[in-house]
């Protein structure tokens, strides 16, 4: 492992050059990974690992024909690398559950019939563990139960892998009933394509993987989006100018410098009056929104926002009601603004975002 400084606290990582390709085939040649369930996560961790060298199959269950014929068109042969949910576990020894956090629950009976000794129970996020008492998945001693969470959604994973960079993910091991559960984490980590893989807990994951998600990188930039958004336009700003002074310049430009040095630098390459407003601004942003996040990480913390999610995603409407949700974003002004400004984007532009987005161009990460 390496030893990093972040900012004076120093950490240890696992890069590919600690942990290369050929270390993680090894450690894995052995192995039948099943992934379970081909909808967020599920497409990209197997055929970034497909691609990379390692023996997939997929479960998916026919009941969602979509996730089941997406699997297809992606190149997994029904009754060869692609099962039911059932069959798939019966011939993995890697389980990897890729499926909704309130779907693990659902399916956990006939997961758990498959957990033979030995066999390795893979997750992407700590959720069903460490929510335990709400979520009944409780594996048996005498099998791994590791963790790989890419931060990032499915889409960027396997974008960033056949560009030849990666996403960065968190390890954790719950159990080494096995003795080589740590060496399996890491190769699994490597194996779908992690820039870089950093120690945590199955705990220390669920925590900040629920705030960050209704925090900053989801909830938080859609609200303050919409509320920006909404004062321009009340203000007599055009759906135009009012879209671009928050979206477009953030996504297409600011965000992209914060990416490659840092917020600083970016704020050095903008105008003296946009940093000297930017400085004297974010204080009174912060003071505003910290107790937001303080209410938001003590209700992950005691479990509320589990029942919520287990609660709704449960229900059988809930994909019905998803997409009500959904299209209330999709149909409102700020958001149809934008979907005209992507079409106006120079056409070379669009076309090489669009190729990369489809994922079927470019090289894979070693």
């Amino acid at each position: 492992m390496a030893l990093i400084d972040f900012g004076g606290v120093k950490e240890q990582v696992v890069t590919r050059k600690e942990f290369p390709m050929d270390k993680a085939r090894r450690a894995l040649k052995n192995e039948t990974i099943a992934v379970i369930g081909y909808g967020v996560q599920g497409p990209a961790q197997a055929l970034n690992m497909k691609d990379n060298g390692f023996n997939v199959i997929v479960g998916q269950s026919k009941k969602y024909m979509k996730d089941w014929d997406r699997a297809k068109k992606d190149g997994w042969v029904p009754g060869k690398t692609l099962f039911e949910i059932d069959e798939a576990c019966k011939r993995g020894t890697v389980i990897e559950m890729l499926v909704s956090d309130a779907a693990q629950r659902a399916i956990w009976p006939e997961v758990k019939k498959h957990l033979t000794p030995g066999k390795t129970l893979y997750f992407s996020h700590g959720f069903s563990i460490v929510y335990k008492d709400l979520t009944k998945v409780v594996p048996p001693d005498d099998v791994d139960v590791v963790l790989v969470a890419p931060k990032g959604s499915g889409t960027s994973l396997r974008r960033n892998f056949l560009s030849g960079a990666g996403i960065n993910s968190s390890f954790a091991v719950e159990q080494n009933a096995t003795g080589k559960a740590r060496e399996k984490c890491l190769a699994l980590g490597i194996a779908v394509g992690s820039g870089y893989l950093f120690e945590t807990t199955f705990k220390n994951e669920v925590y900040s993987d629920l705030t960050g998600e209704r925090g900053i990188l989801m909830g938080a930039l859609a609200g303050v989006m919409e509320a920006q958004y909404d004062v321009l336009r009340k203000n007599g700003h055009s759906p135009s100018e009012a879209f671009n002074e928050t979206v477009e310049e953030l996504t297409e430009s600011l965000i992209r410098l914060v990416a490659e040095n840092g917020m600083d630098w970016m704020y050095s390459n903008c105008s003296a009056t946009a940093q000297r407003g930017a400085l004297d601004w974010k204080p009174k942003f912060k003071k505003a929104v910290e107790p937001v996040f303080k209410e938001l990480y003590k209700k992950v913390a005691d479990g509320t926002e589990t029942r919520r999610v287990l609660s709704s995603c449960g229900k059988a409407n809930y994909q019905e009601q998803l997409s009500k949700e959904l299209n209330v974003i999709a149909e409102s002004e700020m958001w149809q603004a934008g979907k005209k400004t992507r079409e106006l984007r120079p056409k070379e532009r669009a076309k090489k975002n669009a190729e990369t987005a489809k994922g079927t161009k470019g090289r894979a990460a070693n």
